[in-house]
């Protein structure tokens, strides 16, 4: 599970990374305007309503180019923020300034964006039994990222990656001859503190799901009335999850059913940013 600690020990290598992808020889622009080192300051402004998120790693992105370089702000992670609003100072050479300015606003655009549309859809199940979850459906070599921002916008992480836990899905069901070779293979071979989850797609592959002993049973692009039959015929003795064709619409009617977790790739996949801006940029020494 993705949080603070990890975001700020991970970090740095991503972030290196994309600057790295930005500034192949030098940034051109600042260093025919701006020859001498020069401290400076610029505004962070939000240009929509939304949740806020990334925002050590917008600072970290100047404080790698400048050691220099520190950003002010009186928000924190998951605060609600308004059109308009400034919301921090960062200070420092102007030159990281112009040449990071870019590269942190993708971080903090993105991150907000995911926490944003995150939070909109942990809204329509609170107060329910059912738990949101993301998918590994992201952006590659931004998933420390992404799935932070899901966390901070009031969802859960599903697995971070291969290594977190068994999940059986249909090529795997395919590659091992069946649902009940497959969980048996698995709990052979897998330490005993790792659940088995099963992805099914039809009421037969539920029922061998349950008799092959797995822990939780994915109920993958069924509707509602074929989920909760599943749900019935599991009868609690697995955790269910529903994925597949999952929207916002259907978020309540699929709690209803009463599964325990769903499910949204497009959590990551789809959020839209949220815009900010740094403006305002002034010499100051």
């Amino acid at each position: 599970m993705i949080n603070g600690v990890t975001l700020k020990v991970n970090a740095d290598t991503y972030i290196m990374s994309a600057l790295r992808e930005d500034i192949t020889g030098e940034d051109v622009t600042t260093n025919a305007i701006m020859p001498e080192k020069r401290q400076g300051k610029a505004e962070l402004i939000c240009k929509e309503d939304g949740i806020i998120c990334g925002l050590d790693v917008f600072a970290r992105t100047f404080e790698l180019l400048d050691e220099t370089a520190h950003f002010e702000t009186t928000v924190t992670d998951g605060d609600r923020v308004t059109k308009g609003q400034v919301i921090g100072v960062i200070y420092g050479d102007i030159h990281a300034l112009l040449t990071g300015e870019r590269t942190a606003l993708n971080y903090l655009q993105r991150m907000s964006g995911i926490a944003t549309f995150t939070r909109s859809l942990a809204d329509e199940l609170y107060g329910t039994n059912t738990t949101l979850l993301d998918t590994r459906k992201t952006t590659p070599n931004m998933r420390l990222f992404e799935k932070y921002a899901v966390k901070i916008g009031g969802g859960t992480n599903h697995r971070y990656n291969l290594t977190d836990g068994v999940l059986i899905k249909d090529n795997h069901i395919g590659a091992a001859g069946s649902i009940t070779k497959a969980v048996q293979l698995a709990k052979e071979y897998a330490p005993f503190v790792r659940k088995i989850e099963v992805e099914v797609e039809s009421l037969a592959q539920v029922d061998e799901a349950i008799a092959a002993g797995a822990d939780i049973i994915m109920l993958d692009n069924m509707d509602n009335e074929m989920m909760r039959e599943a749900v019935n015929r599991i009868a609690g003795r697995a955790q269910t999850e529903c994925s597949g064709n999952v929207t916002k619409a259907r978020l309540h009617e699929i709690a209803e059913v009463g599964v325990d977790f769903v499910s949204v790739g497009a959590l990551t996949h789809s959020a839209p940013i949220m815009d900010v801006s740094l403006k305002n940029l002034v010499p100051i020494a």
